[in-house]
């Protein structure tokens, strides 16, 4: 169970929640995942289509332990260039609709000066939490 919080007052966010609270007793964290292909090969320099692809590669690694992408708690995401995810945000915000449906966790996004993989533009954390009754999940 995830419930979204807002404080009395607090305006609604746009694209991401303030806080989440979850119920469940499995987590599944992923290591930061990066737009590249199942061949370690990046098919597209556009920040977009990075996007679109480390979002696919969180969802593969949930499907396999068991969890969906409205388990997820929060999303920290490192940036290599603020104004290209300003300008190419509105295709980022489709992309991300299109993965991840209409579920906004918690995120986090930072710009930092490069990432290891030098063609990566975006890396993406996710934190889920999977419910009781989702008995797929029991892997352990």
């Amino acid at each position: 169970m995830i419930e979204t919080l807002l404080p009395p007052g607090w305006a609604k966010p746009r694209g991401f929640a303030n806080g989440i609270l979850a119920r469940g007793t499995s987590f599944l964290l992923t290591g930061g995942q990066i737009g590249w292909d199942k061949q370690c090969r990046f098919p597209s320099a556009r920040l977009t289509d990075q996007v679109r692809l480390a979002l696919q590669n969180i969802v593969q690694i949930l499907a396999e332990g068991g969890a969906r992408p409205e388990h997820i708690v929060r999303l920290n995401w490192y940036i290599t260039d603020k104004r290209e995810y300003l300008s190419e945000a509105h295709g980022i915000g489709a992309v991300y609709r299109e993965v991840m449906g209409n579920h906004y966790p918690t995120m986090t996004m930072v710009q930092v000066v490069a990432l290891v993989e030098d063609a990566a533009k975006v890396e993406i954390e996710a934190t889920a939490v999977i419910p009781d009754d989702v008995k797929s999940a029991a892997r352990i």
